[in-house]
């Protein structure tokens, strides 16, 4: 009998899938990854005497966000980062919320119009995007200045007779956030309320269901997934807001994007700016792990019923 010969194994061919994708892993690690573990490998190094940074290791950028030196060296706690932390979560955390709300009745009301309207309304949503964020956000200074619009309208209707400025503090940044991001939350719960079968809501009035639990049982469930969507593109933008906290915060009430921009500016500290921005960069993680996981539990127990 003939002995049967191993074939030699030839090494395999990239298929076109791999080879297709290539290109935009490319960019991926160019663009992406490579300058994520810059950052990561300057948020460890060493302030430089006159800025900059040396590469010698040290965690005290990281040590730096909760304690500062004493004068015999000893390390005292400090909050006023862990402040700027939790002001931005706030800030951003409430700028999604008043967003959604907002947006679900606006996104609602567009879908049902005709095509030619919808169209319409859609091209004004989409409008201050062709502006300058710059110019979007310095137009409120106008408007909440000192003798600016409001106040204006407010003592012209004997409302009052003097008040004060507007800017400069939370509510004006928080004014911002909301008039710069809306947009971002409108557009996908339109998508989702657009594929709506109406079918379904018929099928709810037949059954004795009035408005409210036609809303609740029907409409937001399986307009969810926009929801979800609308909310990642208001609340990661809003953690990492610089404009907003400048010019309508004064820069005296600070939010973690000028915060990171005051570090690598004016302080020279870039170690500590790079800590800051891992920071930033974990919470928006955390985020997104989180409404991943929230959503897949509540994908599964909808399969499950």
């Amino acid at each position: 009998m003939k002995a049967h010969t191993k074939s030699p194994s030839w090494p395999k061919i990239p298929t076109w899938n791999v080879l297709g994708l290539l290109p935009a892993h490319l960019i991926m690690l160019l663009t992406l990854i490579i300058p994520i573990g810059i950052i990561i490998v300057v948020s460890f190094s060493t302030r430089g005497p006159y800025g900059g940074f040396e590469y010698v290791f040290t965690t005290a950028p990281y040590k730096q966000l909760l304690f500062n030196e004493g004068w015999t060296g000893e390390l005292e706690f400090n909050p006023q980062y862990l402040i700027v932390v939790a002001r931005t979560l706030l800030l951003s955390a409430v700028t999604t919320s008043i967003c959604l709300l907002l947006s679900f009745p606006v996104a609602y009301f567009i879908a049902l119009q005709r095509p030619t309207i919808k169209v319409l309304l859609i091209y004004l949503v989409t409008l201050p995007f062709w502006v300058s964020m710059i110019v979007r956000v310095y137009s409120w200074i106008i408007i909440l200045g000192k003798d600016g619009v409001i106040e204006k309208t407010l003592r012209g209707l004997g409302l009052v007779d003097n008040m004060d400025s507007l800017l400069f503090g939370n509510t004006a940044m928080l004014l911002g956030l909301v008039y710069s991001y809306i947009p971002l939350m409108i557009l996908p719960i339109f998508a989702s309320i657009e594929k709506l079968d109406p079918a379904l809501i018929e099928a709810s009035h037949d059954l004795y269901g009035n408005r409210l639990t036609t809303l609740r049982r029907v409409i937001l469930p399986l307009t969810r997934p926009g929801m979800i969507a609308g909310a990642i593109l208001v609340f990661v933008p809003s953690l990492g807001a610089v404009l907003e906290p400048t010019l309508l915060g004064g820069g005296k009430t600070m939010m973690m994007g000028n915060l990171i921009q005051l570090q690598f500016g004016g302080a020279r500290n870039w170690p500590l700016g790079a800590a800051i921005a891992i920071v930033l960069m974990a919470a928006v993680m955390i985020f997104l792990i989180f409404q991943g996981l929230r959503s897949m539990r509540i994908e599964g127990l909808e399969r499950a019923a």
